[in-house]
């Protein structure tokens, strides 16, 4: 290397070859990606494609049989405190506790973390007025809309200010409005803040402005290319057709 020129910097989250089985079936087959800082990355999957087992592996809930997964160069099975320090993650369930307020749910987090009350009333602050919920803090979490919790819970998920952020089919159960108002936003803040978006989904529409298209399927993983890509590689007009000749493809295989 050159003498002044320095090694660039490690992707925000890195997988290379990451296998997890259960018993015959290889529910994550050899998946291989980087995920920069500040870019958002659609894995685009059906039912059982494997999205959530590949999430669950991602967030330390359980460990590849093979592999690795790497945040911001740190492994996941090696060094998994600041790896999982690096991840702000919004489940596919809701986890809000509706008996709190905003306000508690949001100062509960931040002390699982170690912020300090005044850190964590600043960020807090912060969060809410970002996604439009400072006049939600003090309401019980119950009263919300569906739309709304999940602000909370992105809030929730960057009070640590993570550099990656994975969504876990965050708009099931939300109605059209709310999930384009919720991809907006995520949009927005990887733009802002640089972090580095994993959005996971089974919806075509939800995957037109990503930087790039993951597409997953039984394990696999079929493609990896910006949406235009996607539609030039498989000669089809539309997201939802691309996906399908790729995925009926690899059903008639």
């Amino acid at each position: 290397m050159s003498e002044g020129i320095s090694a660039p910097p490690p992707p925000a989250l890195r997988l290379a070859d990451v296998v997890r089985t259960y018993g015959p079936v290889r529910a994550v087959d050899g998946v291989s990606m980087d995920v920069a800082a500040g870019e958002f990355v659609a894995l685009l999957g059906p039912n059982g494609a494997g999205k959530s087992t590949l999430f669950q592996l991602l967030s330390g809930l359980f460990t590849a049989d093979s592999g690795s997964i790497e945040v911001m160069g740190h492994d996941m099975g090696r060094d998994p405190v600041p790896a999982l320090a690096g991840l702000g993650i919004v489940f596919q369930q809701p986890t809000l506790d509706l008996e709190l307020t905003v306000i508690h749910n949001l100062r509960f987090h931040a002390g699982l973390h170690g912020l300090s009350r005044k850190v964590a009333d600043e960020r807090i602050a912060r969060e809410l007025a970002r996604l439009g919920l400072t006049d939600s803090a003090s309401k019980k979490t119950a009263t919300l809309s569906g739309g709304n919790r999940r602000r909370v819970e992105l809030a929730r998920a960057l009070l640590h200010e993570p550099k990656v952020l994975l969504m876990d089919e965050a708009t099931v159960g939300l109605d059209p409005a709310s999930r384009v108002d919720l991809r907006k936003l995520l949009l927005a803040l990887r733009r802002e803040r640089g972090v580095a978006v994993l959005w996971s989904t089974h919806l075509c529409e939800e995957v037109e402005d990503a930087d790039r298209v993951v597409v997953l399927h039984k394990g696999k993983k079929l493609m990896d290319c910006p949406p235009s890509e996607l539609l030039a590689a498989t000669g089809q007009p539309t997201i939802e057709s691309a996906f399908l000749s790729l995925t009926e493809a690899r059903k008639a295989a």
